[in-house]
């Protein structure tokens, strides 16, 4: 068969090798089991399940979820089970699959990120996403990944405490990305993936009271597609580490924007909501566009963007 035919998808982030550069954002597919009736995890490129912390979380106080003009806000205050519960429970689910596990993780210190590194470590996980847009509660709650220099300090204390391959999730909400970026690289990071949720908020005008129990919330879904690409756009100018994307991608042509502005792979997110197939169905979208234009691997679309 002509290699025209069948293209190439498969991709390296990190030394992790995926066999299309496909995964599913943490927090939109909670930990896989709840999807595994709707498609065909095997064919996924990676699997990252809702964040998880050192102990379980039971998240915000309802309403959680709110819809928005083209996405959603969320504020489910990143709910799990802890890291000793998914151990236990939902790795072994997930390991049948064969397909690569990142856990997204995150902390109130800097200490909780590296002791959750260090437990993850050796659990047949093949690498880890590092959540920081949290809180740090020693330092009044200032976010960890709107200071480039707190950013830096979790990498670091991360990558200490672990051999595995880092994803540093970079958040939105910051004045220059690109020295968010700069930072987590030379903390240790192996590769970076953004963009996190917008802050945003919506009010009720009947009650005046804002429609989320937690007032604000986490912007996604196709409406912060065009910051997310701008962002990926400006980090790729100054990254000498492989880029995921993330921000509404729904459909193949979204996830190849990314990848012409400099993503490597794209993890999809709220459109699990409403299509829960989206995933594989941009695989096979990222397939046939290689095939039309005549290309045997999805590494040349990387990074193709023209000037002018």
């Amino acid at each position: 068969m002509n290699s025209l035919k069948q293209p190439d998808l498969s991709v390296n982030i990190a030394g992790i090798s995926l066999k299309n550069p496909v995964l599913t954002a943490s927090g939109t597919f909670g930990y896989g089991d709840e999807f595994a009736s709707l498609l065909d995890l095997h064919k996924l490129g990676a699997i990252i399940p809702k964040g998880i912390s050192l102990n379980p979380i039971e998240g915000n106080p309802p309403p959680r979820i709110v819809e928005t003009a083209a996405g959603m806000l969320n504020a489910i205050g990143l709910q799990n089970v802890g890291v000793e519960i998914f151990i236990r429970e939902k790795l072994p689910f997930l390991r049948q699959y064969g397909v690569p596990i990142i856990v997204n993780i995150f902390g109130d210190t800097v200490e909780e990120y590296g002791q959750l590194a260090e437990r993850l470590d050796g659990q047949d996980v093949s690498g880890l996403e590092i959540n920081i847009s949290c809180p740090n509660v020693k330092k009044g709650g200032m976010v960890f990944g709107h200071d480039p220099e707190t950013a830096f300090e979790v990498i670091q204390a991360v990558r200490r405490r672990t051999s595995l391959p880092l994803i540093a999730k970079l958040s939105p909400n910051v004045t220059d990305i690109t020295l968010l970026a700069r930072r987590v690289q030379e903390a240790g990071a192996d590769a970076i993936s953004l963009i996190n949720t917008l802050l945003g908020m919506a009010i009720d005008v009947e009650t005046h009271r804002p429609k989320l129990g937690n007032t604000t919330g986490g912007l996604s879904g196709p409406a912060i597609k065009p910051v997310a690409l701008r962002m990926v756009w400006q980090v790729a100018t100054v990254a000498r580490v492989p880029i995921i994307g993330i921000g509404g991608i729904v459909t193949a042509r979204d996830a190849l924007e990314f990848m012409i502005a400099g993503a490597s792979a794209v993890e999809i997110g709220t459109a699990h909501f409403i299509h829960p197939r989206a995933a594989l169905e941009v695989i096979e979208g990222i397939r046939r566009y290689l095939i039309r234009r005549g290309m045997d691997h999805v590494t040349q679309i990387v990074g193709t963007l023209r000037n002018g």
